[in-house]
């Protein structure tokens, strides 16, 4: 699924500066006030899956997860995870915060894993003091359990049962800290980390609520490889260097034979329009790594069929204890992920396919089957379940509670997204880009020079660079304008305005309209 929502030059620039617009079409600039929304049970049970590195491209691959969660629930067409990379997605689910605020900047160094995170006055901090009993299972945030961390519980959790890095990414027998205790475990890690879930989710605890958080390693690589992976089929080139996941050995191979999506972004021959060091420019592909890249493909592919039936096993495991229908769903990945588009082998960039992630929710009060277009954060995830509770934040939250605008027109909001690259243990972390998403429009700045600006609404493979088209100078000045005011925005500074659509429409002189939602990678 891809959300449309058109944003016309007069409506950024309302929702920019209002005074800029005449005064009779001011209003359609004005914030929509947050419905109304009924909460149909007290103090829910919340089980909020992460998956690591799906893409929506990855969904067809998962049918019994969108039987039980789009069709069963709502599906968030423009679900975004504002810096795209591991480690601070998962701090941004703990806080409720974008990461410039979080600190958690990447995956290692002194801004990145572990070690960067202050790990009181979190979600699960909050959620524990209230009387939940809190669930882990899974990974953590990058770099746990390294530099002797491997015996440490964080602070809130209830039941802790965490992998330990590295062995994080071994596929079968990973360690794992369960409540203190670190030994290897047994069995496929996909299936390790369910069986502790089923058991947590499942015990009897004399009604009290639980917040369980289940953090499923595949489809990001790991080890150990087959023989039929790149590294083993092509050594000695770079096309053997290229890293897979690891499916289940029950379907290993199953989709061997389904090429890798093309679109028309995919392997591009250098872009000018860009700078040299995008991943358009600064990437090849020669022919033997484009057929390794098939193999990276199905191998992910394949190891979402153990997160299917992980899925289905949780499932199985709320109705039979007659849990489901208070317990609030989530599942959702912490990135997206390209293979192709753009040069691309992974994440971290502002592009649609590393930026937009898989996102569904089910639960008491919510609709089925309905599909919402409004952009939806990582940290709105945060302040959902802190609303959905009825537990105070410590902390000041950048996100909203998306529930009241499941059931509301398509609103248009202004979403800040940035990355990082670690620089080692002693200098601090490096931006690599910042920038504002917003209804069809992408723009970024790059640190060391250069603008990418983008309309999805007419690109949607986001092909064609405006930065230096003179014809959309106006629209360039507007998005830098607002990058500038929310680059460490947070708390009641984040941009927390949602702006109806349809309103927004009429600025362009255009007649409302439903946004469209339609097939995409």
């Amino acid at each position: 699924m891809r959300a449309s929502l058109p944003l016309s030059r007069s409506a950024l620039a309302g929702i920019d500066d209002p005074g800029r617009l005449p005064e009779a079409q001011r209003e359609a600039v004005r914030p929509t006030p947050t419905p109304g929304f009924t909460r149909e049970v007290e103090r829910p049970n919340v089980l909020l899956v992460t998956v690591d590195d799906l893409a929506t491209i990855d969904m067809p691959y998962l049918p019994r997860v969108r039987r039980l969660m789009e069709r069963g629930g709502v599906a968030f067409a423009d679900a975004l995870a504002p810096t795209p990379l591991c480690a601070p997605s998962r701090a941004s689910l703990l806080s409720g915060q974008y990461a410039h605020n979080h600190g958690v900047r990447t995956v290692s160094g002194r801004d990145g894993g572990y070690s960067a995170f202050s790990h009181a006055d979190t979600l699960a901090t909050a959620l524990q003091e209230a009387g939940y009993d809190t669930l882990f299972t899974g990974k953590f945030i990058n770099r746990y359990g390294e530099d002797g961390t491997a015996h440490d519980v964080p602070e809130g959790w209830t039941d802790w049962r965490a992998t330990v890095d590295p062995s994080t990414y071994r596929f079968f027998g990973p360690r794992m800290n369960v409540n203190g205790v670190v030994a290897r475990s047994k069995g496929y890690t996909t299936d390790v980390m369910t069986a502790h879930a089923q058991e947590m989710i499942g015990a009897d605890r004399g009604g009290r609520p639980w917040f369980a958080w289940v953090n499923y390693v595949a489809p990001h690589v790991g080890f150990p490889g087959g023989k039929d992976d790149p590294k083993r089929l092509f050594p000695g080139t770079p096309a053997g260097e290229l890293k897979t996941t690891v499916p289940d050995p029950k379907d290993r191979g199953r989709y061997r034979r389904v090429p890798l999506p093309l679109f028309p972004s995919s392997f591009p021959e250098g872009d000018p329009a860009v700078p040299s060091y995008a991943p358009a420019n600064a990437n090849r592909f020669d022919a033997l790594q484009k057929r390794a890249l098939n193999i990276v493909y199905q191998r992910r592919i394949e190891a979402a069929r153990g997160l299917d039936r992980a899925m289905a096993k949780l499932f199985r495991t709320l109705r039979r204890t007659g849990q489901l229908d208070r317990t609030l769903v989530v599942f959702h990945s912490d990135n997206g992920y390209a293979i192709g588009p753009h040069n691309m082998n992974g994440k971290r960039f502002h592009y649609d396919e590393s930026l937009r992630v898989p996102l569904y929710m089910r639960g008491p009060g919510l609709p089925r089957g309905v599909v919402v277009p409004t952009a939806v954060t990582v940290p709105d995830l945060t302040a959902t379940i802190f609303a959905a509770t009825g537990v105070r934040p410590p902390r000041p939250l950048d996100g909203v509670d998306v529930l009241p605008w499941i059931g509301a027109p398509p609103q248009v909001r202004v979403v800040p997204i940035e990355a990082w690259i670690g620089r080692g243990e002693v200098r601090r972390a490096r931006r690599v880009y910042r920038g504002v998403r917003i209804g069809t429009w992408t723009y970024v700045e790059y640190r060391r020079g250069g603008v990418e600006l983008y309309d999805r609404g007419r690109d949607p493979y986001e092909m064609h660079n405006l930065a230096d088209d003179p014809a959309y100078a106006d629209v360039r000045a507007t998005l830098s304008t607002l990058t500038a005011r929310y680059r460490n925005s947070g708390g009641e500074t984040a941009p927390h305005q949602l702006y109806a659509a349809d309103r927004l429409a009429e600025l362009a002189g255009t007649p409302p309209a439903a946004a469209a939602v339609s097939t995409g990678p």
